[in-house]
């Protein structure tokens, strides 16, 4: 009965995660989150039941998703390994693919969320400018307001990152940092293609393929445990008889 409900409890538990990866099938430079799960012996006290990640040790999908072009100056891609400094939520440097920015009226450059895009010295804010261009190794130029159209000026430079995915750990607020704390160090190798966006990279027929699988693994546990108590009932019938 034990084995049955702590399978059952880790069983919604990968559901939770799955129908999380659903629910951004449709939102830029997501990763998706993945679980698998371990089985262990049981000998006098027992193990924790373990939940394990499938594709690097931050329980994290690393691999790439689509490209889409859009067109529009603003929106950028991570060309192969790599990923863009943000501020998170929390104040502190963070990483993410999601390339759709976006200029505020007091000219930072933020993502579709809000966050600030950080270059080596902070936050990216450019002047008044009749038009803004994003280089392939980050750098921001632009025309600034009053100047003919070929006087372009480098402003920043995005900062740009490459750590090892495995010391990497996803948050709540779905950016990346690293387990240690630490903030990565800028990357030359990384690059960016502008004009483009990364599309989520969850599969949306192999994530409701796996919805199926959990549920009827659920309720395997349920018809388990519905099992173990007929048989308890059963063994305190005849108990009674005799």
């Amino acid at each position: 009965m034990y084995v049955a409900m702590t399978g059952a409890k880790q069983i919604m538990q990968a559901q939770a995660v799955n129908n999380h990866n659903i629910a951004n099938i449709s939102t830029t430079g997501f990763r998706a989150d993945a679980v698998s799960f371990d089985s262990e012996p049981i000998y006098g006290p027992g193990y924790a039941t373990r939940v394990n990640a499938v594709a690097g040790d931050a329980g994290t999908d690393f691999s790439s998703g689509t490209m889409e072009t859009t067109g529009r100056d603003l929106d950028i891609a991570v060309n192969g390994k790599g990923f863009i400094a943000v501020r998170g939520t929390d104040g502190k440097e963070a990483y993410t693919r999601a390339g759709d920015l976006r200029l505020t009226p007091t000219g930072a450059v933020t993502t579709a969320s809000g966050l600030s895009v950080l270059s080596e010295s902070g936050p990216v804010v450019i002047p008044p400018s009749t038009q803004v261009s994003i280089g392939g190794d980050g750098t921001i130029s632009v025309v600034p307001q009053g100047s003919q159209a070929f006087a372009v000026t480098q402003v920043d430079r995005i900062k740009l990152v490459n750590p090892a995915t495995k010391d990497l750990q996803k948050g709540e607020d779905g950016l990346l940092r690293l387990k240690s704390g630490a903030t990565a160090k800028t990357d030359e190798s990384v690059t960016i293609t502008s004009g483009v966006l990364e599309s989520s990279n969850v599969n949306p027929a192999l994530s409701l393929i796996s919805m199926i699988e959990l549920q009827r693994l659920y309720e395997f546990q349920i018809k388990s445990l519905n099992a173990s108590d007929t048989n308890e009932q059963s063994a305190e019938r005849l108990m009674q008889t005799q």
